[in-house]
């Protein structure tokens, strides 16, 4: 029988959007980038180590043979990732240093945010019972489905599905999963990127009147040109190459955001509370204007739990044996973080709730403290709150973005067949800056349209991973599994569907551009 040539034999062929093995990827370098010496001359025994050229050259060919085909069975199986070389030119995936730690600063860092400020406004339509209600159901669902995603990061032997939508393609089909997931994932993203844009914007701005003071000069920064200030500082940072290395960004905002979610609530409850307050829900003139504020409500605690479209690719930066499988410090990772989210969501929404009620402002927490005890609260304290915002705005910034840089560099590395260099990932990464910043001054109203936003990317979080659960895991026909997945996934859809209308009405019928920040 003749003999193979061994490059043949041990030639891996380029499979499309298949997840890399750890062993294969860099970990804290920017590979295949031209490698160091060092690592070039590296001996590091590897799994595959023992079925490269140079160990067989000195074996028999029904020896190789076996070796090779060994290979193929580990692979079959699921103890080796079979290598796609284009997810380590990828920010994504081009560096599997991660661990348990890293996953909870990432989590933490795209699970609380700005969004956070505005609950007290759902429950001035939604009241005690179901302001609380709703927002236990929330957290609890977006909690199991983000336990389905993790499970399935490597539901299949072999794979890793890496990104959302290499998940989406694996459940619905490539033609529809693309369909469902592009979208609402690049909105998601994008759209909270901008919304960032202006939040962090206007922000710099008031922190700017507050330390200035009187001494301002006639003629300050507009509005406008802060948000310049701030997408540049976002491009600056936006630089660092991959989702490992905003490992510490994430750090700097998770703290920044539980420390100001924390003064924002302690000094509302900790002042006067307004002599009009009341605790009724808001009353509309008519009960289909009730039906839509309810739902736009619900959109905006739906927008307060975004982030799932970035836990797989999280999971994505970690190294995973068929001993250790990647899934175990993530989870652990999730449920730190998650445990903090809650720490800061459940004492915002209630206690805003409790020291504004109905009298709450449509901008949320911060124009509410500026409104009601803006001469009350120390100037420092304020300037430190809104700094924190700021900062975590930065830092939020270049987690959402980092999925769209991987988009980017995808495109460019499937038509060119090498990684992008220095000066095209920058390229790319200065264009998509200035595109958000250009829609903020288009769209100065975007960071108030919570209720839209929540019900336009519900599906990422509370429907497609129910669905991605039974068609990718295959459950019993007609089990409980089977119909409590596909009814939570329905669910969703319609909860979606009806937040949107909610959010849309909220827009135009009662003219509701809210601004976080009016100063007056």
């Amino acid at each position: 029988m003749e003999e193979r040539p061994e490059t043949e034999l041990i030639s891996i062929p380029a499979t499309p959007r298949v997840s890399t093995p750890e062993i294969l990827t860099p970990t804290g370098q920017q590979s295949p980038r031209p490698p160091s010496k060092e690592a070039k001359s590296s001996t590091a025994w590897t799994p595959t180590s023992f079925i490269s050229p140079r160990f067989l050259s000195p074996i028999g060919t029904p020896m190789k043979r076996v070796l090779i085909n060994m290979k193929g069975y580990l692979e079959e199986v699921g103890h080796l990732t079979k290598l796609n070389p284009q997810d380590a030119w990828l920010p994504i995936t081009e560096s599997r240093n991660g661990n348990a730690h890293y996953a909870a600063f990432h989590n933490l860092n795209a699970g609380i945010g700005f969004q956070a400020l505005v609950l007290p406004v759902a429950f001035a339509f939604l009241g005690w019972s179901w302001g609380i209600l709703s927002l236990t159901i929330a957290y609890c669902w977006q909690l199991y489905t983000l336990w389905i995603l993790v499970q399935l990061h490597e539901a299949v032997p072999g794979k890793r599905y890496n990104r959302y939508v290499e998940l989406a393609e694996a459940a619905f089909g490539e033609r529809l999963g693309v369909w469902l997931a592009v979208f609402p994932t690049a909105y998601l993203s994008a759209g909270t990127a901008t919304a960032l844009i202006i939040v962090g914007g206007e922000t710099m701005k008031l922190f700017f009147q507050i330390v200035c003071g009187p001494l301002c000069s006639s003629n300050p920064l507009t509005t406008v040109e802060w948000y310049l200030v701030f997408t540049s500082l976002c491009i600056v940072l936006s630089q660092l190459p991959n989702l490992n290395s905003i490992a510490g960004l994430s750090l700097i905002g998770a703290v920044t955001a539980i420390t100001y979610s924390t003064m924002v609530w302690v000094l509302s409850v900790s002042q006067q509370r307004p002599l009009t307050i009341s605790y009724e829900p808001l009353s509309m003139p008519s009960p289909s204007s009730s039906v839509f504020s309810v739902m736009n409500a619900l959109g905006i605690i739906a927008f307060a739990f975004r982030g799932h479209n970035l836990v797989l690719e999280i999971q994505a930066t970690m190294p995973s044996t068929f001993k250790h499988p990647a899934h175990v410090p993530m989870w652990r990772g999730a449920k730190v973080a998650y445990f903090f989210i809650a720490a800061c969501l459940f004492p915002v929404a209630i206690g805003g709730y409790w020291a504004y009620g109905n009298l709450m402002p449509s901008g949320g927490m911060l124009n509410a403290i500026y409104a009601f005890h803006g001469h009350d609260i120390p100037r420092g304290l304020l300037a430190i709150t809104f700094l924190l915002v700021v900062f975590n705005c930065l830092s939020s910034f270049q987690i959402y973005s980092m999925p769209v840089f991987d988009n980017f560099e995808a495109s460019y590395t499937s038509r060119t067949n090498r990684p992008c260099s220095i000066w095209v990932r920058s390229g790319f990464r200065v264009f998509y800056g200035f595109v958000n910043f250009f829609i903020g001054v288009a769209l100065p109203f975007l960071s108030s349209l919570a209720g839209l936003l929540g019900g336009l990317t519900l599906p990422v979080t509370f429907a497609y991973p129910c669905f991605m659960w039974v068609l990718v895991k295959k459950p019993t026909k007609f089990s409980f599994n089977w119909y409590f997945h596909w009814t939570l996934g329905w669910l969703g859809i319609a909860f979606s569907l009806a937040f949107s209308i909610g959010g849309i009405w909220s827009l135009v019928t009662c003219g509701l551009k809210l601004k976080f920040f009016k100063p007056s």
